[in-house]
């Protein structure tokens, strides 16, 4: 046993490491492993075929070697088990290392970001840890030019191909961020004790820094184990959550002027009003999805866009690691007329899939498809919305200026599904500082949770066993489909694409995304603005102002109220004494506008 950690070096950690998994425990680990990924893992066929891996026949290896070898160390059994689930290139597939290592994370106290001037790459340093003092001259703006005697960027390349990632932009974006923070969870860790940076100060010296590594306990997250609907609709990177937070933790974060956001979602939002070249426009930094209050979040959404100017939105999720699926698709229809279309999901046909969809409530609709696998070889269940089409609908649009999404390759999970949703719907451009976000397109649950639903019956005997001390696994268990002109493409490996492309510039990353900002602000002056505001109701008349509009449909209850011809300016309608209101605006026969009314609510007199 290993006694608990403060911040402290890493050596110093190590050396009170002890070996504490017997023969039986990894024999059962890797049992495990082999049983989700053959019978759960959605992505299995598609990694095959584009990854050219074998994982199921390794972990039969590794089992085989276990009965006639002599026991390795631990750490080299760690070891062998994440080289495997790595070669998924899947951040929902993941093996978690157990205590003593699965609750740190090793860090230096430092951050370092990519950027360019024209098209030259740098790497700065951008944030200091909290406590830390520097040599003189080190701190955010220099430029690091080599580590351990590595030129930089070939040293993040080495790292990047250590580490899962979707994608060669993923890769390499996992790469640089590991580079000083790395959850121990899911890496082991690193093999120096010591980094030795090369860099050139701001008056254009040249200095070298030496640090150790140290480690931190991680702060908690929402446990994704508890049985309830909520982590059935999961879809997150738990590599991206931990460093999250362990940032938030560490360093400094971003100047949190703007909007006040209410206490629950401080660190899930930042709202403000930011002014460029191009006009005043909202600014909306949406750091995560994971939250167990989704209905909550997105009430939140929607009043920090009511009280964000109207002329154009920036909606920025860089960085976001997903979390509630059912979350983030519902944010989609407040920035646009149309219905939206959830994405669709679908299992690998197994015969453990089938006995879990048979026995658990909210599976139904997955239980025909999965029965008839037998018969056709389909390799896939039929696919239906993660979110409730209900739910993605139930609000209406509410900002009705123009919308931009900024992206990266930290984009993931549900974040992605959200990207997706956001192009396919056609709501507006996507700018991204990378060519492509995440490409993590899965539902993922936990071995826990999976242990949890097939609570054997009496007299029966579950597939799924405890996992001995503090290990885990998660399994992409449901991939995600495109819908909209991308039909039916899965998003896990391709990702959504940005329509434009932005170098980050150092006045981005240590001069609060500048540049960044300034380039979005050009894009939603390019764009057409729509007003459809309710400005007053009383005795059965309802005043609007319109813009962007030249017809307006009217419907009471669902039913037709009226049509008519508009211009910019005010307009007037009959409406009745109550009931919900629903206004259509078009431009050129195409729908470019909606809200909705309670009239209840909205009567003044």
């Amino acid at each position: 046993m290993t006694e608990p950690t403060q911040d402290r070096p890493l050596a110093d950690f190590l050396a009170r490491t002890q070996d504490v998994l017997s023969l039986a425990e990894r024999r059962l680990i890797v049992g495990q492993a082999l049983l989700m990924l053959e019978q759960n893992y959605v992505h299995l066929p598609l990694k095959a075929a584009m990854h050219g891996i074998n994982p199921l026949q390794r972990l039969r290896v590794m089992l085989a070697r276990m009965s006639t070898q002599a026991m390795v160390s631990e750490r080299d059994f760690h070891a062998e088990l994440l080289e495997i689930f790595h070669s998924l290139r899947d951040l929902h597939t993941n093996y978690l290392v157990p205590s003593p290592y699965g609750g740190l994370t090793a860090y230096l106290p430092f951050l370092i970001e990519e950027c360019f001037q024209q098209e030259d790459v740098h790497y700065l340093v951008t944030a200091l840890a909290k406590g830390y003092t520097p040599p003189e001259g080190f701190g955010p703006g220099v430029e690091v030019t080599h580590w351990n005697d590595i030129p930089i960027e070939r040293a993040i390349r080495l790292n990047a191909a250590k580490y899962a990632g979707s994608n060669a932009a993923a890769r390499y974006a996992r790469g640089l961020e590991t580079l000083t923070l790395r959850p121990l969870m899911r890496h082991l860790p690193p093999d120096e004790e010591v980094v030795t940076l090369r860099y050139h100060t701001r008056d254009g010296h040249t200095r070298t820094v030496s640090e150790v590594w140290r480690v931190s306990q991680n702060p908690p997250l929402p446990d994704p184990d508890i049985l309830d609907e909520a982590a059935l609709t999961l879809a997150y990177d738990l590599h991206g959550a931990v460093l999250g937070a362990v940032k938030a933790d560490l360093f400094a974060g971003e100047d949190a002027t703007g909007i006040e956001v209410i206490p629950e979602f401080r660190t899930f939002f930042r709202a403000r009003s930011v002014t460029t070249a191009a006009g005043e426009f909202g600014h909306l930094r949406i750091w995560s999805f994971l939250t167990p209050n989704a209905p909550g979040f997105v009430d939140e959404f929607a009043r920090l866009i009511r009280l964000l100017p109207q002329t154009g939105l920036i909606v920025d999720v860089r960085g976001n690691g997903g979390g509630s699926g059912p979350g983030a698709e519902s944010l989609l229809q407040m920035l646009t007329p149309r219905r939206i279309e959830p994405e669709p999901i679908q299992f690998i046909n197994t015969p453990l899939n089938k006995l879990i969809c048979d026995r658990v409530r909210g599976l139904e609709p997955w239980r025909p498809s999965m029965r008839q696998a037998l018969e056709t070889g389909s390799t896939f269940s039929a696919a239906f919305p993660l979110t409730d089409p209900e739910m993605a609908n139930d609000r209406g649009q509410i900002y009705h200026g123009p919308v931009v999404l900024i992206t990266d390759a930290r984009c993931y999970s549900a974040t992605d599904i959200f990207a997706a949703g956001f192009q396919d719907h056609g709501i507006g451009p996507v700018l991204g500082t990378d060519d492509v976000t995440g490409a993590g397109g899965a539902n993922v649950w936990t071995h826990q949770l999976l242990t949890s639903l097939m609570d054997p019956e009496p007299g029966e005997e579950s597939p799924y066993r405890s996992l001995p001390g503090g290990a885990g696994m998660r399994v992409a268990i449901r991939r995600t489909l495109r819908v909209g002109p991308s039909s039916g493409t899965p998003v896990e490996d391709l990702g959504i694409h940005a329509d434009e492309r932005h170098l980050l510039t150092p006045r981005d990353v240590i001069g609060g995304n500048a540049d960044l900002i300034e380039r979005a602000g050009r894009i939603l002056a390019g764009l057409e603005g729509r007003r459809l505001d309710l400005d007053s109701v009383a005795g059965g008349t309802a005043t609007l102002t319109v813009a962007g509009l030249d017809r307006l449909d009217v419907y009471a209850d669902g039913r037709p109220q009226a049509s008519k011809d508009v211009a910019d300016g005010q307009v007037t309608i009959q409406v009745p004494a109550a009931g919900t209101l629903l206004l259509e605006g078009y431009r050129k026969g195409e729908l470019v506008a909606a809200r909705r009314v309670d009239l209840t609510r909205a009567t003044t007199g």
